[in-house]
């Protein structure tokens, strides 16, 4: 195969992938306008499961890092506790529910899973590190 016919290739496999990520991102960006920062202070109480469900929300939200740092100023200032904070935010950037579907077709079914199974569980192992630093130091 050349030069030409690999760009060809390439270029048809990107155009077949248009309408899953324009998709995926108008579902990101409805979920996020629906549902503000300021309510995720309700689903975090305080409790043991806060990170779980920090993780959970993260993974199924999806951002970019970027504005992760927004984010969790937001959320610290609600009183949202640190270890609780990192596992959303490490799940939100290395997670991703919502690409699932796109990921598996590009990526193969085992991969994908395994890969977001992992970096869910990875998060909180971040997140449980990051605390155990921040109170060590």
């Amino acid at each position: 195969m050349n030069l030409k016919e690999a760009v060809i290739k390439a270029a048809k496999s990107l155009l077949r992938a248009v309408p899953t990520i324009v998709g995926i991102l108008a579902l990101i960006s409805l979920f996020n306008v629906l549902v503000p920062i300021s309510s995720y202070k309700f689903l975090f109480r305080g409790t043991i499961f806060d990170p779980v469900t920090g993780a959970l929300l993260g993974s199924v939200i999806t951002g970019n890092p970027v504005t992760s740092y927004l984010i969790s100023g937001s959320l610290i200032k609600q009183g949202v506790g640190l270890l609780t904070v990192t596992a959303f935010l490490t799940a939100w950037v290395t997670v991703g529910v919502v690409q699932l579907p796109m990921e598996m077709q590009f990526l193969g079914r085992k991969f994908a899973i395994s890969r977001n199974l992992s970096a869910f569980f990875l998060s909180l192992v971040v997140a449980f590190l990051t605390m155990a630093i921040m109170t060590w130091a």
